[in-house]
């Protein structure tokens, strides 16, 4: 039964508001790596101050945190880069932070847009459309609905409700480790990531990988004086391949429910630059798993010695070896620790704010900050509006009515934790 607080919390929620910033914040084209993640920060700083939190809006010094050796990595150049925290009521460490990313994928292109515009935030039965809808601005603005919520139900919080947004969250998570080296940090978080109605405590992490093979360059015409850097490349997808089974024959339970839990695939392949040359290189970029609880270090290693064992099987590549290299972001695994009070709660508070039903608890294939707060002993969570499927898609949207009730749960989770 809800105390005479959620209930006034709950009748609290201005869905009209809601809906309107979500509308605000998509039509912020906050692209990762332009002036616009900086322009939606200081949107995202100004509202929290309009609802009084005390806000630190500061300028990450990019030269300082990319020389951190922990940096997990990015994959967009930035000149400049904003953090924003807002903090609400109470003495002494956050009993809960509310955790959103601003930062959006470029839209690619736009006539496969249903109106040309990514960023119009189109509205229709219910649905509203648009770059950043589902990943993850309608989460966002669910948390700005929460806070609003308890403000104007004038709850006195005894302990401090922190709301952080984060920006470079897609390629790395830059804002997320600037936020925690700045000593922003929470006995909980939950991150308002898309969940489609379950409760996320772990994510499976990635790595960018790059593969160099090297070929010998000759006329297309005498083709067997030279070796084709294509044709190297094919021992080696096997053997990356075969890796991938090999990683997938056992998924944490968390992850049994998917088809592929760590999932290794190839994005980009260059090579050659003469239609009647034989290539003499191959590039070869790709997206590689890191299972739940794998040290990172651990999963370079076992995908390096893939690439080892199938050089060391063929006669050219033994001699002539491929580089293997780590660009871009660097997402670890992350997990809730068993028994951690959080994930009931969350699952509670979805139920007593109208879910359809008891929220699944699932893990997420995906890298996301969640792995962040979890290496920095906050316990973490995602349960947000949207489904994944639609994230970075040209369709990608979100109901609006899971908008409005992920700011309810939101808004009963900070109250059972914090007044």
């Amino acid at each position: 039964m809800l105390s005479e607080v959620e209930r006034a919390v709950l009748a609290a929620v201005d869905d009209a508001l809601i809906v309107e910033q979500l509308g605000e914040l998509v039509r912020i084209p906050s692209v990762d790596g332009t002036a616009a993640e900086s322009e939606v920060q200081e949107w995202m700083a100004e509202r929290l101050r309009e609802q009084g939190l005390a806000v630190d809006h500061w300028e990450i010094d990019l030269a300082e945190v990319t020389a951190d050796p922990e940096f997990p990595g990015m994959e967009v150049a930035r000149s400049e880069a904003w953090g924003c925290v807002g903090t609400l009521g109470g003495d002494g460490t956050p009993g809960l932070v509310l955790n959103g990313h601003v930062d959006v994928v470029p839209p690619g292109d736009l006539a496969l847009w249903p109106d040309g515009d990514p960023f119009s935030a189109r509205v229709a039965d219910g649905i509203m459309w648009g770059r950043g809808t589902c990943d993850m601005k309608g989460g966002v603005a669910a948390v700005l609905g929460a806070t609003a919520a308890i403000v104007a139900a004038g709850i006195e919080l005894r302990r401090p409700l922190a709301v952080h947004t984060v920006v470079g969250e897609e390629d790395g998570g830059l804002g997320a480790f600037a936020t925690l080296r700045r000593g922003h940090t929470g006995a909980a978080c939950v991150i308002a990531e898309p969940t489609a109605g379950a409760v996320i405590p772990a994510n499976a992490g990635s790595l960018t990988f790059r593969l160099e093979v090297a070929g010998l360059a000759t006329h297309g015409s005498t083709r067997t004086r030279g070796v084709s850097a294509i044709e190297k490349f094919e021992p080696v997808h096997a053997a990356l391949r075969e890796l991938e089974a090999a990683r997938n024959e056992d998924p944490h339970p968390l992850l049994e429910h998917l088809d592929l839990a760590n999932p290794l695939s190839i994005g980009t392949i260059q090579a050659g630059d003469w239609a009647s040359t034989v290539p003499d290189l191959l590039v070869a970029e790709g997206r590689y798993g890191v299972r739940l609880g794998e040290p990172v270090a651990d999963a370079r290693a076992a995908f390096e010695q893939a690439v080892a064992t199938a050089c060391e099987k063929d006669d050219w590549l033994r001699d002539h070896p491929v580089k293997v290299s780590w660009p871009g972001g660097v997402f670890a695994s992350g997990l809730l620790p068993d028994g951690d009070p959080l994930l009931d709660d969350t699952v509670q508070a979805a139920v007593d704010a109208g879910a359809a039903g008891v929220p699944a608890v699932l893990g997420g294939p995906y890298g996301s900050d969640l792995r962040q707060y979890a290496a920095a002993g906050v316990p973490t969570v995602q349960y947000g509006p949207g489904d994944v499927r639609y994230a970075h898609a040209t369709d990608e949207h979100v109901a609006l009515a899971e908008v409005l009730h992920c700011a309810r749960v939101y808004a009963l989770l900070a109250v059972r934790r914090c007044a």
